[in-house]
């Protein structure tokens, strides 16, 4: 099966593609509410006719919560699961959309034409641009290039508290050679990219408590020791003055970037200045001896994301308080241990606490990172594919924060993930004022359609 036609037809059809797009746009499949459960479930009823009407056969499948949308359809080569989520977030706060967000419409602006409603980036416009693809293919040969399986789920918004139950029930049918998952863009809004590295997550939630009651600090200042006073030099003592973390083993197993890989980072042409810049910043705060971008993607972090204790009110109360709390995060990468990192963490905090004081946790599991096998060829072919439709070649790029999905495939269906995307930095997902170009849902139709060409061969 030629690619050729496949592309041309994406091309002459892009206005009805668009259509299909702003129906899917206009059903408000809001998970976090139950206001709109009827309209999650009306948009995997939606993208069940869809995938029917190419000839897919495709289920709403129930869960305890929003329900799955399963298709299988058969074919020669190797077998690829197609990932994304149907529902969306919030809309708050509605004043100050410049429209209806279940309005679509296209804007013209400085950067081109845009797609403006919310879902349009995340992930309606994306999970669409496969659907189209394969459209294109259906159309022009009568059937797809390889065997495919459709997984949209109804609760990403929500923390997809269905998904984990619904992927060891159905373990046997969904398993095959990889994974696509479109939840994610392109790199600096310009170069396409495979998403490789994806970091874990584990967090910190907890109280120390020393005095049995606030203390007078005109009694009590100076003999009886602060909880707050505690509590900053344990988190002071988290970090040296290069940015390392120092808590006992925290580097054991992280790997070191492999220095192709390394190499292609550095091709990007990553400016730090401006990236820390529009937020204000100006210096990368991370270990000293690593690129800016190997911090962001391939290195561990330990950050504060939270302190309270005492009062923080108008004026002054003059007391010592009886308890200091705080919220930390830990992203992981390589083969780190979120079990080992707590004990760590846990280690250095409990030595550092005077007689007499104590602490209290409330914490949840958390999560590995997940890195995919680049040595897989499927890789290399999907990264030459996106290279030829877009003008700057794709790259293997990293994850700053978690996907849990890649990592559940990985440990629950034993398949790697390729994750692509065509977002980009200013889409405003989870904002007021949502958009997804037109230039990303046509090249990320086309792209998808030469990847299943390169896969199938």
């Amino acid at each position: 099966m030629t690619l050729d036609p496949v592309l041309a037809r994406i091309d002459q059809n892009m206005p009805e593609a668009l259509e299909r797009l702003f129906d899917l746009l206009r059903i408000k499949s809001i998970s976090t509410d139950p206001a709109f459960d009827t309209d999650v479930d009306a948009a995997a009823d939606w993208l069940v006719n869809e995938l029917q009407s190419l000839g897919i056969d495709a289920q709403k499948r129930p869960t305890t919560g929003h329900p799955m949308v399963v298709g299988h359809v058969d074919g020669p080569g190797p077998h690829i699961l197609f990932y994304g989520h149907y529902d969306v977030q919030p809309v708050d706060p509605l004043e100050l959309w410049d429209r209806d967000p279940f309005d679509p419409a296209l804007e013209d602006t400085d950067a081109g034409q845009v797609i403006r409603a919310r879902g349009a980036s995340d992930d309606k416009g994306q999970l669409m641009t496969f659907v189209e693809a394969c459209r294109a293919w259906k159309s022009e040969h009568g059937s797809l290039p390889c065997k495919i399986t459709f997984l949209f789920e109804g609760e990403e918004e929500s923390g997809s508290p269905s998904l984990v139950p619904f992927l060891k029930e159905n373990a046997e049918e969904l398993s095959c050679d990889i994974a696509l998952i479109c939840d994610t863009g392109l790199f600096e809004s310009a170069v396409p990219a495979i998403t490789t590295m994806l970091r874990g997550l584990l967090a910190e939630d907890f109280t120390i408590t020393g005095p049995s009651r606030d203390l007078h600090s005109g009694m009590y200042g100076g003999i009886a020791m602060n909880p707050i006073r505690v509590l900053s030099g344990i988190l002071a003592d988290l970090h040296d003055d290069t940015g390392a973390v120092t808590l006992d083993g925290f580097y054991n197993d992280v790997p070191e970037l492999a220095d192709d890989i390394r190499a292609q980072w550095q091709g990007l042409n990553f400016d730090h200045g401006i990236y820390l810049g529009d937020v204000g910043l100006k210096s990368p705060a991370g270990e000293q001896d690593r690129t800016p971008l190997e911090q962001i993607w391939s290195r561990p972090t330990c950050d504060v994301n939270g302190i309270w204790g005492g009062y923080t009110g108008d004026g002054f109360k003059t007391v010592l308080p009886s308890q200091a709390s705080a919220k930390l995060s830990f992203r992981l990468v390589g083969q780190q241990d979120p079990d080992k990192i707590r004990a760590s963490f846990r280690a250095h905090l409990e030595s550092r606490l005077p007689d007499g004081f104590t602490v209290e946790y409330r914490s949840e599991k958390g999560s590995t990172a997940s890195q995919m096998s680049i040595e897989d060829p499927a890789f290399e072919k999907a990264r030459i594919a996106l290279s030829d439709e877009w003008p700057r070649p794709a790259a293997y790029v990293g994850c700053g924060g978690s996907i849990p999905i890649a990592g559940f495939f990985k440990e629950m269906l034993n398949m790697d993930s390729m994750l692509i995307g065509f977002g980009r930095d200013d889409d405003q997902i989870h904002s007021p004022n949502e958009k997804y170009n037109v230039e990303s849902f046509h090249k990320g139709t086309r792209s998808w359609a030469r990847i299943l060409a390169a896969l199938s061969n």
